[in-house]
């Protein structure tokens, strides 16, 4: 692999996103924060990519932050507090960006991924993981407790089990990370790369446009009153039903033929 901190390769339709530091088990650096940024905000205004895959080189996915770098950072009383609020603020825009993404977004999990890295994995539209996969929020390990991990993975668990990953700082397997909703699927090791790249490919085969009006509406949606969401839901339905590619579609169905979609 190259030395750029994160590659992008696109593969029919889907975007193959890499974190790129497998000496330092991809932790979410500085640098790595802002390449990560950087390479989704570009994806987002390509129309071409209709789908992502979010993925770690060498042993694991994500060991989260650099912890290294975070006690470089505390210099003193005053420029620690300021560079750690820096820090976390600019985390937190990298996970509120992949829920905005048009394209959904699928992580794909081997090794481990802690605190942060399991913070992706929440944060991700979809996950599949590695049979011999773990997951964990550890930093109460250390004395720190995964304060901003626990917005993302408190949206997916139920909340004993959340609050016991977050208290006891221990692991749970992919099948448990499963049984929660942390994740979609497990392969084994040797077909998580297909299985993955399967369920992106399926996904790039809707109608984008669909897919795109539908997880702006998934997350719109979701913390809304009952009735407030489906008076939203409602309008968005009416949105999608006027799109031409749409019209198409439900006139291919009736006719029991393939849709030609000009999207």
């Amino acid at each position: 692999m190259s030395d750029d901190l994160v590659l992008c390769d696109v593969t029919e339709n889907v975007a193959v996103v890499t974190m790129n530091r497998p000496k330092a088990l991809n932790a979410l650096s500085d640098a790595m924060l802002a390449a990560l940024s950087e390479t989704l905000t570009r994806i987002a205004g390509d129309q071409d990519i209709k789908a992502v895959v979010l993925r770690g080189a060498g042993k694991v996915f994500c060991a989260g932050h650099d912890l290294k770098e975070m006690q470089a950072g505390r210099t003193s009383a005053d420029k620690g507090a300021a560079y750690f609020n820096d820090l976390f603020a600019r985390c937190g825009e990298l996970m509120q960006l992949i829920p905005t993404l048009p394209q959904p977004v699928i992580a794909q999990v081997h090794g481990i991924a802690t605190a942060a890295g399991c913070q992706l994995v929440a944060t991700c539209d979809m996950a599949v993981a590695a049979s011999d996969a773990r997951f964990g929020v550890n930093g109460v390990n250390i004395g720190l407790f995964c304060s901003t991990p626990m917005v993302a993975l408190t949206r997916n668990l139920p909340r004993k089990q959340a609050f016991e990953m977050l208290t006891t700082g221990e692991f749970i397997s992919a099948e448990q990370a499963n049984n929660v909703g942390l994740i979609n699927r497990v392969a084994t090791p040797d077909d998580l790369e297909p299985e993955t790249m399967a369920l992106a490919k399926t996904v790039a085969s809707k109608l984008s446009a669909a897919v795109q009006i539908g997880k702006r509406a998934f997350y719109e949606q979701i913390n809304l009153p009952v009735d407030q969401a489906y008076a939203y839901t409602g309008a968005v339905m009416a949105e999608n039903m006027l799109l031409k590619d749409t019209d198409e579609g439900i006139n291919a169905f009736i006719e029991k033929r393939k849709p030609g979609w000009a999207q």
